[in-house]
């Protein structure tokens, strides 16, 4: 059995490692040229934390991520306004959590990696066609692969989306927010960040900053806005909306980049995520969003889980209706999360900066801050 697999991130590489240990044969293609080194911190925790067990790359991960002891809301002086303990989280999860950037989680699995599994980067699919009995995908230099099974594990603007299923536009919900993420490297600004994470205590827009071992700060901004589309000139906009806000703000503005990652804040929502022999895979089929923060998370289980559909049912349209149909509701439940998070991520008002202030504040209350570690890290279904 052979399966075709579009999308060399974090969903794809995990599907392709889980199902070539079932006995498939395993194609990966990805339109970027290489591994994508730009990327933001993730927390790593929950159902993709289980799958990774799995895959035995825990230690990898551990090896790769950060242990961030707290977060720090500062203010345009770079005081501490309010403090995020990250024990609270490790605690409600029994410590099965860490911090890692998105690049270095693709390395881990990328590595897992069965030797004869092919990825091939540079490459883009044009048509898929589908029978009975397998799928074809034509590429963009005029190639055909062939397989039992597609999963398009593209992202969330997935090109196996749009040619099965419909325009991006019918699944896309814009949440409100646009995201850039890039590197500094300055060790100035690393100093005065630490080991914590740091963020601006700011409405409509904020900025996060974390220190990397070797010496660079990753900076995460985020801000609202009503419009979707990507303003043409993204450093522009950043260097003219952040500029106000203040302590290293204006410094790590200067040294944005003319190439950083930069998209809307988004998810997708389908009624269905699979057509005879193909399937979509994390954000491809279900982007929670940045603001839900288990989108890593959930591709890997969600890869785990549908790798193990198949194995257990081998008529291929059988496992995919269970995997969706056993996998929707708690995907489901972490969108609503998501959506519900943005006024705790960039707040809009004085009043719910405020009120996030003191939420904060109640972490440390014994007993309260076990409850609201949970709010924030949403449900957790049964385990794989």
């Amino acid at each position: 059995m052979k399966v075709i697999i579009c999308g060399a991130g974090i969903s794809g590489l995990s599907a392709g490692a889980f199902l070539a240990r079932n006995g498939w044969q395993v194609v990966i293609v990805d339109h970027a040229m290489g591994p994508r080194p730009q990327g933001y911190m993730i927390d790593f925790f929950g159902r993709g934390w289980e799958a990774a067990e799995k895959l035995g790359i825990i230690p990898r991960i551990r090896e790769l991520g950060y242990q961030i002891p707290r977060v720090d809301y500062v203010d345009s002086r770079g005081r501490s306004r309010a403090s995020l303990p990250f024990a609270r989280f490790s605690k409600v999860v029994s410590g099965d959590f860490t911090s890692i950037l998105r690049p270095d989680l693709e390395c881990a699995i990328r590595e897992a990696l069965p030797p004869d599994v092919v990825v091939r980067y540079g490459r883009t699919i044009t048509a898929v066609g589908q029978g009975d009995d397998g799928v074809t995908a034509t590429l963009d230099d005029g190639s055909l692969l062939e397989g039992e099974l597609l999963v398009g594990a593209d992202g969330i603007h997935s090109t196996v989306r749009s040619l099965l299923f419909g325009p991006e536009k019918d699944f896309f919900c814009f949440l409100g927010f646009h995201v850039a993420a890039y590197y500094v490297d300055d060790a100035h600004l690393g100093a005065l960040v630490g080991d914590r994470v740091a963020v601006t205590d700011t409405r409509n827009e904020s900025m996060f900053f974390y220190r990397l071992r070797d010496g660079r700060t990753a900076v995460l901004a985020v801000h609202r806005t009503d419009d979707p589309a990507r303003p043409p000139d993204p450093q522009s906009l950043l260097q003219s909306r952040y500029c106000a806000l203040g302590w290293i703000c204006p410094e790590a503005l200067a040294e944005c980049p003319e190439d950083f990652y930069y998209d809307q804040v988004a998810q997708i929502r389908m009624p269905c995520w699979h057509t005879g022999r193909v399937v979509l895979l994390g954000d491809a089929a279900a982007a929670v969003s940045l603001l839900a923060g288990q989108g890593a998370s959930l591709g890997m289980a969600g890869a785990y889980l549908l790798a193990d559909h198949l194995r257990l049912e081998p008529d291929i349209g059988r496992a995919l209706s269970a995997f969706e149909t056993g996998w929707r509701s708690e995907v489901e439940d972490h969108q609503r999360a998501g959506a519900d998070a943005a006024g705790w991520f960039v707040p809009a008002t004085r009043r719910a900066s405020i009120m996030r202030r003191m939420a904060i504040r109640l972490m440390r209350v014994p007993g309260v801050g076990g409850l609201i570690g949970s709010n924030l890290i949403g449900k957790s279904g049964a385990a794989l």
